[in-house]
C-alpha cells in the first residue's frame, strides 16, 4: 500500500505570501526591522468590548458546544444587523456561524458544488477560493478582468463564459487584492444572469464595512437565492478568533446543518459569545474610528505609490489593499518581493498569489500598519527601485 499524498493535492496551489511571511519572521528573529505590508491583518487589537465578552464566558467555565448552526442569539444579532444596515430581511434559520469565512466557503461549496462542475471567478482573486472548489473535485475557472470593469466580473462576461458544466459564480466586493467594489447595478445584473442560467451565486462580503465612500451592497438586496459569505475578521477586527458566517438559500438550510454537524460540530463557543458584543454601540463607534484611519492610510499609500511610478488605474474603494502595476520595475513580481524583503526588510505580496492574468507585473500592498511605518517602507522601496 502506497503512503502517498492524496492526488487532490495536485490541484491545490501554494499560498506564496506565506513564504514571504515566514522569511520576514526569520529576519525579525535575526534583529531586522521588518515592515509588514503582506498579510491582510490590520495592527488594531480586538475591540475591548469583544474581548471582555469572551473573557466573561470563559470565566463561567461553561464553555460547551453550541448548536452546529451557531448560537441562536448570535444568528439573531446578524439578522438584525442585515435589517438595520442593509434594509433586508434574513431569517436567522438561514444564517450559519462558521470557523471564519474559510469555514463558510467550505460549507457553501460543499452543499452546492459537485465534482466536475465549474465555479467561475475573477482573475485576480483571493487564492484560497480556487482551492476550496478544487478540494471538492469542482473546477475553478478564473476569468481575466481589468480596470475597465473595476476588476469585477460582468453579467455579459458570465453569460459568454458559461458552459454546460458551469455551476456557479463567485464575486468578491470589496475585492482582495484590488480593493474594488462592484457597482450595485452590475451586481444585480450578475445575480440575475446566474439565476437565469440555473446556477449558484456566491457573494464574498468579508470586507463589507471597510469602504471609504460608497457603501458595499449585499447580494441579499437583490435575491434570497444567493450564498453570502461574511466574517468577523476584517471589519470587526477578530482575525484570530476564527469566526464568520454564511447565509444560504432556504432550500439549502437542511443540507448546511447536516454538513456543519459533520465537519465543524460547532464554531468556538467563546468566540461566538464574544461576537455578540461586536454589534454594541461602543464597539461600532470604535470600528468606525478604525475605518476612518484606514481611509487615511489608503490615501497615503495610494499617493506615494503613484509618486514612485507604480500604476494604479482604479483607486481602491474598500478592504485594505492596493494592487499596483509594477511593470515599470519588474516582469517578475515574486522575485521583486523576495529581493525587497531581503534588501530593505519590507514585506509585500506578489501578484502570482492571485491568479495568472498579468500577475508577474503586479504587487499587493496592504495598508495594515501605521502611516509612520508606511512612510519608512516607501523610503526603503524608493531606495530599492532607484538602485535597481
Amino acid at each position: 500500500m502506497s503512503k502517498e499524498t492524496a492526488t487532490r493535492m495536485l490541484d491545490i496551489s501554494a499560498f506564496y505570501v506565506m513564504a514571504i511571511l515566514k522569511r520576514a519572521q526569520q529576519l525579525q528573529a535575526e534583529g531586522r526591522d521588518v515592515i509588514h505590508m503582506e498579510i491582510g491583518e490590520p495592527d488594531f487589537p480586538t475591540p475591548p468590548g469583544i474581548v471582555a465578552a469572551g473573557i466573561a464566558l470563559l470565566q463561567t467555565g461553561e464553555v460547551k458546544y453550541t448548536p452546529a448552526a451557531g448560537l441562536p442569539a448570535l444568528r439573531q444579532h446578524i439578522a438584525d444587523f442585515y435589517r438595520q444596515q442593509h434594509g433586508v430581511t434574513v431569517a436567522p434559520e438561514r444564517i450559519f456561524i462558521t470557523p471564519g469565512a474559510s469555514g463558510a466557503f467550505l460549507l457553501a461549496l460543499g452543499i452546492s458544488l459537485n465534482p466536475g462542475e465549474e465555479l467561475l471567478m475573477a482573475d485576480p482573486c483571493y487564492p484560497c477560493n480556487s482551492n476550496f472548489a478544487a478540494l471538492f473535485g469542482a473546477i475553478p475557472r478564473t476569468l481575466p478582468v481589468g480596470a475597465d470593469s473595476a476588476y469585477q466580473l460582468s453579467a455579459a462576461q458570465i453569460q459568454a463564459q458559461w458552459r454546460p458544466n458551469s455551476k456557479g459564480v463567485l464575486i468578491a466586493s470589496p475585492s482582495n487584492p484590488t480593493g474594488t467594489l462592484i457597482a450595485p447595478d452590475a451586481l444585480q445584473a450578475a445575480i440575475a444572469t446566474v439565476n437565469s442560467l440555473g446556477g449558484c451565486f456566491y457573494s464574498d462580503e468579508i470586507y463589507h464595512g471597510l469602504t471609504y465612500g460608497q457603501p458595499a451592497t449585499t447580494a441579499l438586496h437583490y435575491s434570497d437565492e444567493v450564498f453570502v459569505i461574511n466574517s468577523f475578521s476584517k471589519y470587526f477586527g477578530m482575525t484570530g478568533w476564527r469566526i464568520g458566517w454564511l447565509v444560504v438559500p432556504e432550500d439549502f438550510v437542511a443540507a448546511a446543518e447536516k454538513l456543519a454537524q459533520n465537519i465543524f460540530i460547532a464554531t468556538s463557543t467563546h468566540s461566538q459569545y464574544a461576537s455578540l458584543a461586536a454589534f454594541s454601540p461602543d464597539t461600532r463607534a470604535e470600528l468606525e474610528r478604525r475605518r476612518a484611519e484606514l481611509a487615511v492610510r489608503r490615501d497615503f499609500l495610494y499617493t506615494h505609490l503613484l509618486d514612485l511610478g507604480f500604476r494604479i488605474p482604479v483607486k481602491p474603494e474598500g478592504a485594505f489593499y492596493i494592487y499596483a502595476d509594477a511593470s515599470r520595475f519588474t516582469d517578475d513580481s515574486f522575485q521583486f518581493a523576495l529581493d525587497l524583503l531581503e534588501q530593505e526588510a519590507v514585506a509585500i505580496t506578489p501578484g502570482k498569489d492571485f491568479g495568472t492574468h498579468n500577475a508577474r507585473q503586479h504587487l499587493r500592498f496592504a495598508y495594515t500598519t501605521t502611516t509612520d511605518k508606511m512612510a519608512v517602507a516607501m523610503q526603503r522601496l524608493q531606495h530599492f527601485i532607484t538602485k535597481g
